[in-house]
């Protein structure tokens, strides 16, 4: 081999591959700090995509299993207050059959009354103001909640009815009123019937005794309000100039309306009030028995109708109980098939992110031997030029 001073061609080559053990080096002790096999895009670009990916849906998946215990926190809360009403429901069921006898004197039905009309306004009590992080349990709305993993097609929502809750809505108080909710906008054919008067949803207003169908549930109910009220905004039967409904008048209020019997006084005449389609449902359907008489305890006749009203309104509790339950049974389902999902994602994140540490010790004691010599080679390939001196002395 020539000698030459121009270039120190094995100190070059020394000083590349102590670069690039240095480099190994490095990326080794950032892995055994940080855990991660992947810390920049360079160590792995396709993996580091993967395991993002999954990361978001981990995160998305955390999250929609928080969103599901809380759903069945509020459902939970609404279950309980419902069997608190069955409760109530049950001394009321006692109070009225001790007052349906005829060993139980009018004054003595006054006292009863007096419980009874107590234990409705608990009812309504526990109506308003059962809430869940500051929202009313018992509005009428459902209970949304959604579950998602961060994909487009992986999104999903379970639903709950609460319903609302009050003694005119379970067919207790005075009987003068009753509610219609909303669950989701009117379907064409769905139909109520108020008194002896049967209106019928349809896709625009034109058609005899149809009431058009709105954009929103809110719009749809307020033209039905208008159609028993006798204003326009319905079809051709219930348009402008038509004669109102003689039963009921109607108040719409966002996604329900309420109903009042018009007849004045006291065992005045009764309106049925029904209605068909999957969209629609009353807080519970029933007799609207007019007039501002009390429908309580104070007569034995007057107890032995309250004990029917009585025992459908327990009827209707424990369908929405169970209606609940059902709910809760699928969210807490939901969960587990998430928690579930959640564990394997992160194990395969972690078989694509985590770094192998068994490994990353070995290299590292690998990368530091050949760092120790290639600094030894550089020191000894900068030496091998001064063996030129020799000749010229």
């Amino acid at each position: 081999m020539a000698l030459s001073i121009l270039n120190n061609i094995p100190s070059l080559a020394a000083q590349n591959q102590l670069a690039i053990t240095g480099s190994n080096l490095q990326r080794t002790l950032f892995r055994l700090s940080s855990g991660s096999r992947i810390n920049s895009g360079a160590d792995d670009a396709a993996g580091l995509a993967i395991a993002d990916g999954l990361r978001a849906n981990v995160s998305a998946l955390t999250q929609s299993s928080r969103n599901a215990n809380d759903g069945v926190g509020k459902l939970q809360v609404a279950d309980g207050a419902l069997a608190q009403v069955t409760n109530l429901l049950n001394r009321a069921i006692t109070l009225a059959t001790e007052s349906a006898t005829g060993t139980v004197s009018n004054s003595q039905r006054g006292a009863l009354d007096n419980e009874f009309a107590a234990i409705k306004a608990e009812i309504d009590r526990i109506g308003t103001n059962t809430t869940f992080n500051g929202t009313t349990v018992f509005s009428g709305s459902s209970t949304d909640v959604y579950l998602s993993d961060s994909t487009a097609g992986g999104s999903s929502t379970i639903s709950a009815i609460t319903g609302f809750v009050s003694s005119l809505g379970i067919g207790l108080g005075a009987n003068a009123s009753n509610v219609l909710s909303s669950i989701g906008n009117a379907g064409l054919g769905d139909s109520v019937t108020i008194g002896t008067q049967t209106y019928t949803f349809a896709a625009a207003a034109g058609a005899a005794n149809t009431v058009a169908i709105g954009a929103t549930a809110a719009d749809s109910l307020a033209n039905l309000a208008a159609a028993v009220n006798g204003g326009a905004g319905a079809g051709v039967a219930y348009g402008a100039g038509t004669v109102a409904n003689v039963d009921a008048t109607a108040v719409a209020s966002g996604p329900s309306v309420t109903f009042t019997a018009k007849i004045a006084g006291a065992g005045g005449n009764s309106i049925f009030a029904t209605e068909t389609g999957a969209n629609l449902g009353f807080a519970t359907a029933g007799t609207l028995a007019g007039g501002a008489g009390s429908a309580g305890l104070t007569t034995a006749a007057a107890a032995q109708s309250a004990l029917t009203n009585i025992n459908n309104a327990i009827q209707a509790v424990a369908g929405t109980r169970g209606n609940i339950g059902a709910a809760i049974n699928r969210l807490q389902s939901a969960v587990n098939v998430i928690n579930n999902q959640t564990q394997n994602l992160s194990a395969a994140e972690d078989g694509i992110r985590a770094a192998d540490i068994a490994q990353e010790v070995a290299n590292m004691t690998k990368f530091s031997i050949l760092n120790q010599t290639g600094i030894s080679s550089l020191a000894q390939a900068n030496q091998m030029q001064q063996s030129v001196l020799s000749l010229l002395k």
